[in-house]
């Protein structure tokens, strides 16, 4: 990399010092040399780059070259990153195809290794890791911690496997990551006391407030699906050295318009003193990982932003190790050969491959919560046709929801959903956390088959199918990536976003949603490729005559 020496005057935002005060940074070789308090004519304000403390990049729907070319327009400089959407699908291959894509380029990717692959037992996922290559993973410099530890019934039943890998990341010195949503109590406690250190799934302010005061960081999030930052925005003003941000899944066309800038604009909108919001945005993640990532402290690497001024909080220009990446909203990465990687098994299905019955009165049907991961069991009484198969309503919005299994020959599961708001056809993603198999929604048999198979046929994608067309954004790269240009991405998932609100979809994201009802951790109850489950009792639920094959 070619360094420049160069310098920048104006508004010198310390974070650290929790002041703000005129002057001139300058920089040599890409590190800050020296920072002069003087009188200076420009406005502009000069912060540390932003970080994004818990993302999965391959929810961004772009590989971490494109990713970042994104990213950096909005002032991002560095992401803690876990890489398990695609180790779900690869295992080792899919983490180091994204440690190595990510090596191409000057953006800071810090990435953890991902403890828990498959998420559970109760689905099928295309690779496990094992704990000696979790501990490979652990010895790496590139790899910050241990991923979110979603097996909190491991965690609390000191599961041996789980407890290994507890063990490995102490030996490395690695934090250790949580995921937790809702736990309360005694049960928190004893999470917490295993040794892990943040938690971004608190929903609740009480939640969060319990967490903190047992010593654990937390990790505010505000994604493209999961949206907490209204309702914990207020730790900022007692608990900021306590607090990150982060955005955990992020779609292209939300990432074109904007990342961890917006949640800090509104945290300032909302009255939370600035120098709080950038010690959050900034300073935790990088002490609590140890990132290598500069605060504007003579010595440190050259990370830092350009902005208007602390309202509007516009993104002028970012700088990474002193050189400009992204100026005046354009980026100045540049787009990378990209390898392809996958792993796609299924075969093309029939419509009466979805056709489901049952012996119950009342079955449970999947709710979905706008803007939330969790979802809630709603009682149904089933209409049936002739062949006392079980129809869609969608007058009571009631559809069908079906997941297949895409790493070998099978049938889908299917049961009911309600609350996306389709009034015609279907629509279906590869992207469907965390083992990535097919998840679908749709208005009948005939629409559901018609979206999987153009899912099967692209080998991964996101697709629409209407009466009357049919749509598909394809993903080649592990069947949850594009190998295209960020932002053509971000343009066409608009588009199909747009389509699925169109066919009647009141959610604010349909299918950042949709990939998220087949992920079992998260409860109350959610559908795996083996059937409906039940994430509070952790088991399955005996409900339809089960077609999986």
């Amino acid at each position: 990399m070619t360094y420049n020496s160069f310098s920048l005057s104006g508004n010198i935002v310390d974070v650290l010092n929790q002041r703000i005060f005129f002057g001139t940074i300058h920089v040599k070789d890409g590190r800050i040399n020296s920072v002069i308090e003087e009188a200076v004519t420009e406005t502009q304000y000069i912060l540390p780059g932003l970080i994004d403390a818990h993302i999965h990049i391959e929810s961004s729907m772009l590989v971490p070259t494109e990713f970042a070319r994104a990213a950096v327009i909005h002032g991002t400089v560095a992401t803690v990153s876990d890489p398990h959407e695609i180790a779900n699908v690869l295992g080792m291959r899919g983490v180091e195809f994204m440690l190595d894509n990510a090596g191409q380029t000057p953006f800071k990717f810090h990435f953890s290794a991902p403890s828990c692959v498959p998420a559970t037992p109760f689905e099928t996922a295309g690779a496990e890791l094992s704990a000696w290559e979790i501990e490979i993973l652990l010895g790496r410099q590139d790899i910050v911690s241990l991923s979110e530890m979603m097996n909190v019934p491991g965690v609390l039943n000191d599961a041996a496997d789980v407890t290994e890998k507890l063990r490995l990341a102490r030996v490395a010195g690695k934090v250790v990551d949580g995921h937790a949503p809702g736990l309360r109590g005694g049960a928190v406690k004893k999470y917490i006391e295993a040794g892990i250190t943040t938690d971004h799934e608190c929903f609740s302010l009480e939640e969060a407030l319990e967490k903190l005061s047992h010593g654990m960081k937390v990790q505010i999030r505000e994604g493209s699906a999961a949206r907490n930052l209204d309702d914990l925005m207020s730790l900022l003003n007692e608990h900021y050295k306590e607090c990150m941000l982060c955005s955990d899944d992020k779609h292209p066309d939300d990432l074109a318009e904007g990342h961890i800038n917006e949640m800090v604009r509104r945290a300032i909108a909302a009255g939370i003193d600035p120098l709080k919001v950038f010690w959050s945005a900034m300073v935790t993640p990088i002490k609590t990982y140890g990132l290598d990532v500069g605060l504007l402290q003579t010595n440190d690497p050259a990370d830092l932003i350009v902005v208007d001024n602390l309202t509007d909080f516009n993104v002028l220009s970012t700088f990474i190790d002193g050189v400009m990446v992204a100026e005046e909203g354009a980026t100045k990465l540049v787009s990378q050969s990209v390898l392809n990687v996958n792993r796609f098994e299924a075969e093309v299905q029939n419509a009466s491959d979805f056709r489901i019955k049952t012996s119950l009165v009342e079955v449970p049907v999947i709710e979905v919560i706008n803007g939330q991961l969790v979802t809630k069991k709603y009682m149904w009484h089933p209409e049936l046709d002739s062949d006392d198969f079980i129809k869609t309503n969608t007058d009571e919005d009631i559809l069908k929801i079906a997941v297949l299994n895409r790493y070998s020959l099978s049938k889908p599961a299917v049961a009911l959903i309600r609350n996306f708001g389709l009034k015609e056809g279907a629509i279906a993603s590869s992207v469907a956390h965390d083992s990535h198999n097919i998840v679908a929604v749709g208005t009948s048999d005939e629409s559901l088959a018609r979206a999987i198979n153009l899912i099967i046929e692209n080998k991964g994608g996101i697709s629409a199918v209407t009466q009357m067309s049919e749509h598909v954004l394809p993903l080649p790269i592990a069947g949850i990536m594009s190998d295209d240009d960020a932002f053509k991405v971000g343009k066409r998932y608009g588009e199909m976003d747009d389509l699925a609100k169109e066919m009647g979809s009141q959610l604010s994201a349909p299918y950042m949603t949709l990939s998220f009802m087949a992920l079992l951790v998260i409860p109350d109850i959610k559908l795996s490729d083996k059937g409906l489950f039940d994430g509070e009792a952790f088991e399955f639920m005996d409900v339809f005559e089960s077609n999986v094959g």
